[in-house]
């Protein structure tokens, strides 16, 4: 989610990205459909050590508005309830046409293809209540890159960076290692 205003293409937003990396090696985090743009940056600089996708969007089978609604309100329930505020007030400043927009731009990118040329290790993150971001599709994403591997955090959903910022960091921290 962003601002309003048209969204560019998946590329233009991984040159956007790419554009603002010092000189590297950078480990890039992506979340929800943030996760295709830093797929796409990964695959053409080579700064990129390493990929980490907390809750990767978008399965093929939330294509369609109330196949994505029936899965964002049964990811909702599984969130802390603090968090519902905040994600209105980002609805809401975003604006229902700019999530449309978005969603149209980033729903027909495969995110598959990308990740079989990406040569750099990938870890993907979900929580075990994500409904946008099911286990099915979570192993099929870390199976489709080379090395790729899949690590759940019990009791979360898909808003990890807020409900579980503690666990991430020290996922992160240990990709270094």
């Amino acid at each position: 989610m962003g601002l309003r205003g048209d969204v560019p293409p998946l590329d233009e937003l991984a040159d956007t990205l790419l554009g603002q990396l010092g000189e590297g090696p950078v480990v890039l985090v992506g979340h929800s459909e943030s996760c295709q743009v830093v797929v796409a940056a990964a695959q053409r600089d080579p700064r990129v050590a390493a990929l980490v996708l907390l809750g990767p969007t978008t399965d093929p089978r939330l294509r369609s508005v109330r196949g994505l609604a029936t899965r964002w309100l049964a990811t909702a329930v599984h969130e802390p309830p603090w968090t519902w505020p905040v994600v209105a007030v980002q609805w809401l400043t975003t604006g229902p046409p700019a999530m449309r927009r978005l969603w149209r731009r980033a729903a027909p990118d495969r995110i598959e293809p990308r990740l079989a040329a990406v040569a750099v290790p990938v870890t993907v993150v979900r929580g075990t209540g994500d409904r946008l971001c099911p286990h099915d599709w979570a192993t099929g994403v870390a199976a489709a890159a080379p090395g790729g591997v899949l690590v759940e955090i019990p009791g979360g959903a898909h808003l990890l960076p807020l409900s579980h910022p503690d666990r991430l960091a020290e996922l992160l921290s240990s990709l270094g290692r």
